[in-house]
This record gives C-alpha cells, sequence and structure tokens, in this order.
C-alpha cells in the first residue's frame, strides 16, 4: 500500500512537471519502476497505459486554456504514434542499454542549445508567417515516439525542444500541443506492448496509482504554464533536459560515486543561475515595455 501511495505522488508530481514543461512524466515514473525492481518491458508498459489517462485529461485542461495547436497536435502526433508501436514492439524483444547513452548524447546537445538560446537570448518573436510543416514535424515525432517507448519517456524532451528552437510557435502551445499529442503516442505504445507481452506485461496497481496522481495534476499544470514566463519556462525545460541525461549518461559509464554527486551538484548550480538571469531578463524585458507603454499613453490621449 505504501508503495501504491509513493506512486500515486509520483504521478502527482511528474504530471505538474510534464503539464507545466511539456515533459520528464514518463521519465520520472520510469525511473521510480526501475527502482523498484520492474523490467524495462513492464515498467515503460505500464507507464504508457497510465498516461492514456493522464494525457488526455492534461490535453483537455489545455485545450480549456487555449494552449493547443491542433494542426501541429496531428502532424507531430501520428506519426509520434507510429514511432512508439514500432519502440514498444522492440524494446519488448531487446535491451535498450546500448542506446540509451546514444539518446541521452543527442537529447543533451538538444538541453544544452535550450538552456543557453533561452537564459543568454531574448525570446524571438514567433513567426506566424511560416508555419510549421510535416515534413519537419513527421521526422522529429517518429523519433520522438520511438525513443518514448524504448526509454520509457523521451516524446516531451525531443518534441519540446524541437519545437521551441523552430521559433515559429509560441512556448505554451508548444507544450500543450506536445502534452496533448502525446495521448496517441501513448496509445500506441500501449497497443504494442499489450501485443508483444501481453496482458501481464502490465501492472495493473501501478497504472492506477499513476493515472489518479496524474489527473488530479493535469489541470493545475495547465494553469500553470500560462502564469509562468516564456523565457523562464525555456531555461527550466533546457536545464531538466541537461540534468536528465547526464545523469543517464553517468550511469551508463558507472562513474564514481563522488564524480556522479559533484557532476549533477555542478550541473543543478548552473541550471539554478540560469532560471535566476532568465527571470531577471524577464523582469527587465517587462519593466522596458511597460515604460514604452507608458511613453505611448500621452501622446494617444
Amino acid at each position: 500500500m505504501q508503495t501504491l501511495v509513493l506512486l500515486a505522488l509520483v504521478g502527482l508530481g511528474a504530471q505538474l512537471v510534464d503539464g507545466a514543461l511539456g515533459m520528464a512524466y514518463g521519465v520520472t515514473s520510469t525511473t521510480l519502476l526501475l527502482a523498484i525492481g520492474a523490467n524495462p518491458a513492464m515498467a515503460s508498459a505500464s507507464v504508457h497505459l497510465a498516461e492514456i489517462g493522464t494525457t488526455l485529461a492534461s490535453g483537455v485542461s489545455h485545450w480549456k486554456f487555449g494552449n493547443v495547436d491542433w494542426k501541429v497536435v496531428l502532424r507531430i502526433g501520428v506519426p509520434g504514434a507510429i514511432g512508439a508501436f514500432l519502440g514498444a514492439t522492440f524494446l519488448s524483444n531487446l535491451s535498450t542499454d546500448t542506446a540509451k547513452p546514444i539518446m541521452s548524447l543527442i537529447l543533451l546537445g538538444l538541453g544544452i542549445y535550450i538552456l543557453v538560446r533561452f537564459t543568454f537570448r531574448s525570446l524571438p518573436r514567433v513567426d506566424r508567417s511560416r508555419p510549421l510543416r510535416l515534413r519537419f514535424l513527421a521526422p522529429v515525432g517518429l523519433v520522438g515516439g520511438f525513443l518514448d517507448a524504448t526509454g520509457g519517456g523521451g516524446w516531451g524532451p525531443v518534441g519540446t525542444p524541437a519545437l521551441l528552437a523552430s521559433g515559429r510557435i509560441e512556448p505554451r502551445k508548444v507544450i500543450g500541443s506536445i502534452d496533448t499529442s502525446e495521448f496517441l503516442v501513448a496509445i500506441a505504445a500501449s497497443v504494442g506492448f499489450l501485443l508483444a507481452l501481453g496482458s501481464e506485461g502490465f501492472d495493473w496497481a501501478w497504472v492506477a496509482a499513476l493515472l489518479v496522481g496524474g489527473i488530479v495534476a493535469a489541470p493545475i499544470a495547465a494553469w500553470l504554464v500560462r502564469k509562468l514566463p516564456p523565457r523562464l519556462l525555456g531555461s527550466l525545460v533546457g536545464g531538466i533536459i541537461v540534468f536528465t541525461n547526464v545523469r543517464t549518461l553517468l550511469i551508463a559509464l558507472e562513474a564514481p560515486g563522488a564524480v556522479f554527486t559533484w557532476t549533477l551538484s555542478a550541473i543543478a548550480l548552473i541550471w539554478a543561475a540560469a532560471v535566476v538571469i532568465s527571470w531577471r531578463a524577464w523582469r527587465r524585458e517587462k519593466a522596458l515595455v511597460e515604460r514604452e507603454s507608458d511613453a505611448l499613453e500621452p501622446s494617444l490621449t
């Protein structure tokens, strides 16, 4: 019973982060399941089945708050579902220990780019004259869906940085669209695991606990993403990608305990500093806009 309560709390926290930053539900939940002894296929299968409910709740919440671009959802979600089905089938028959470091290096590069861009540069104006095309979204979705199913998480870390870096869609809609399209990915991955592993491949108690926590957090996260400054949101997203994937690489390299601790501590400090820098820059930009607005008021009246 204690384990189920813990899983419900993890589901709540993971969905709160995922709904606000567009990633980390699968990574957080799968990590805990592996820590308590689940094999990778069962952990990913159980998390993805729970995600059918949590992503549906998250998608509805983001839609109500106006955070969803439905064209993006379909253009990235359908290829993502195909990739997730293939990934679930692949994971059910093969270990992913060798693939994890390669995945983490790619994601780490994306994370560093996003962290630096949003910390030290102001957010670019969204260029709606250049919509996100299928030829860009389909490969992102296919790769993201495959990694998500094989690694127990990866849809957000692949999709969110790619869409943010494009500069063609505002950050809150990036997060809302990625979270909503993950519903399709979760369904496809669950079907793949069900066909490959059978119903015994899922732990239904784990699924229920994660689902309850995630559903409770979904509307809170959708509201939160509208309140966070976009520049700050970018630094948070970049930091969580860097931290998560450096941790994965250190584990794969079997780094000594001291190296593991000091490296992650240093990254956490850099991440915290980046968030502070972004916050201060946002405050300065906000004050400048307010001064410009005040200066225009006399001429308008």
